[in-house]
């Protein structure tokens, strides 16, 4: 556990500092990437190595939400072994022949208010991100469905990916969020998000009269 002075960036470097803090990132990803073969082998193995705190959404869509909390150090570390293992994938599947370092992507998912820290006045910390990790990133214009968040894509070999994150998530830091965010969940239904905000209010759902 990180001494108060570390969380205070009191005698020690912004290096020691950005470590004690605690970082939550969400991703969309597949789930059978992170699940693995084996009875969730590969989430195991990297909560293990990590020392990050990893869950994965749950649904019958082939997507889910992978988030990832711990401190940034941890989270980073999670990031790099998803990243390594995306990379092993992609060469597993080229029928034997060598692929070379193959650009692996993750879609990030941010809160919309951040998004404008992380694109910049007139795109510049965008373009100063791309420029100094060599990956490419996209900020999707439109918000997920039935959320206030966006996806932010990060694609390029998993040592400039783990780069360009680390850069992101030091935009968002810096950056919080603004007013209520309401999160991505794949293959919730807008029927659903009614539903759930009429039952909520303590209103029944208006029927339709033909």
């Amino acid at each position: 556990m990180a001494s108060p002075e570390r969380a205070s960036g009191v005698g020690g470097s912004p290096e020691e500092t950005e470590l004690s803090i605690t970082l939550t990132l969400r991703m969309l990803m597949h789930g059978k990437v992170m699940m693995g073969c084996s009875k969730g082998e590969t989430v195991k193995r990297i909560r293990e190595q990590s020392s990050a705190r990893i869950t994965i959404s749950e649904g019958s869509c082939p997507e889910r939400i992978t988030t990832i909390t711990g401190s940034t150090d941890a989270v980073f570390r999670a990031v790099s072994m998803i990243a390594f293992k995306l990379e092993e994938d992609l060469g597993a599947g080229s029928d034997g022949v060598a692929a070379g370092r193959a650009p692996v992507t993750l879609r990030l998912v941010i809160p919309a208010s951040q998004c404008g820290s992380l694109i910049g006045k007139a795109g510049a910390k965008i373009r100063e991100i791309r420029e100094s990790t060599g990956a490419q990133v996209q900020v999707a214009g439109d918000l997920l469905p039935n959320s206030t968040e966006r996806a932010v894509t990060v694609s390029g070999v998993p040592d400039t990916i783990i780069q360009c994150v680390r850069q992101i998530c030091a935009v968002i830091l810096e950056s919080p969020p603004k007013g209520a965010t309401i999160p991505y969940h794949p293959g919730l239904s807008l029927g659903t998000i009614l539903l759930s905000a009429n039952q909520v209010r303590g209103h029944r759902p208006t029927v339709a009269q033909s």
